[in-house]
């Protein structure tokens, strides 16, 4: 029945189911934000813990008239996205799914899952690794006769960008996935490549991180393991197609016939005495 609405619906319906989809979304987004914005001091203490544990200390300073309130702001609103990513997900799900065929909204939970993982392992990476390094660099390049003292909403927001950048790149299995089950990328285009991508992971590696051969092998070869991972996915993807697709060329099975009709087809032989 859901799927019969479902074709029925015109292209308005789809417009507006469309538009409760990121409304919803929006809301939960909202009450995301105002859960961690109740709790921001608390992420900030935890945010700056890498300053702090510096040796010496990084100073951090409010700067602006309104430097702490765009702090909690952009605490919010990171926050507020990691908490409401399952549930935005699967109202993307919801969206989509009505195109879906009934084996493939099988992978939804699992995908909705490893998606949200997969952006908190990217997340945790960022802040645990990269963080530290980059803190000790950029601020290694001050001279000694000069203080660095850094402004609080400067340092939160390279913190947030710097784990958010993470955290999507991390992603990759899932898109690979996607792209995979739409027949926008094979295992066999990513091998080809795989050259390429190596230099273009470890250009994007030099971007993203100070020009630290240590810290670019840190984030280069996580990024490989990923690719690789991706590759894996997308051989998983064809495998199941292949499978199928042979499947639906076979047909159905003949179904087998009761006992006393074969025994009807095949009489036994008569006694020739």
């Amino acid at each position: 029945m859901r799927e019969k609405i479902d074709e029925e619906m015109s292209f308005l319906d789809h417009l507006e189911e469309l538009r409760w989809t990121i409304l919803r979304s929006l809301i939960a987004l909202f009450v995301g934000m105002i859960l961690c914005f109740i709790v921001a001091k608390y992420i900030l203490n935890f945010l700056t813990l890498p300053a702090v544990n510096m040796d010496p200390p990084l100073t951090l300073q409010v700067l602006k008239v309104q430097g702490m309130f765009t702090v909690y702001l952009e605490i919010g609103f990171f926050g507020g996205i990691i908490l409401s990513l399952p549930y935005i997900l699967y109202e993307i799900w919801k969206f989509i799914s009505p195109g879906l065929k009934p084996e493939e909204r099988h992978h939804v939970f699992p995908l909705i899952g490893a998606a949200t993982l997969l952006f908190l392992v990217g997340v945790s990476f960022a802040y645990l690794i990269i963080l530290p390094f980059a803190l000790k660099f950029f601020t290694g390049l001050a001279p000694t006769e000069i203080s660095t003292n850094i402004a609080i909403d400067f340092y939160i927001g390279f913190t947030i960008r710097l784990m958010a950048i993470f955290g999507i790149i991390f992603e990759l299995p899932v898109l690979s996935f996607g792209l995979g089950k739409v027949g926008l990328l094979t295992s066999a285009l990513m091998k080809k490549y795989r050259r390429h991508a190596v230099v273009i992971i470890f250009l994007l590696a030099g971007i993203l991180t100070p020009p630290d051969p240590m810290t670019q092998i840190m984030l280069g070869v996580p990024l490989l393991l990923l690719y690789e991972l991706s590759i894996y996915v997308v051989k998983l993807v064809e495998k199941k197609e292949a499978e199928d697709l042979a499947e639906e060329d076979a047909g159905p099975s003949p179904t087998p016939q009761p006992e006393i009709f074969r025994s009807q087809e095949n009489p036994p032989p008569e006694d020739a005495n």
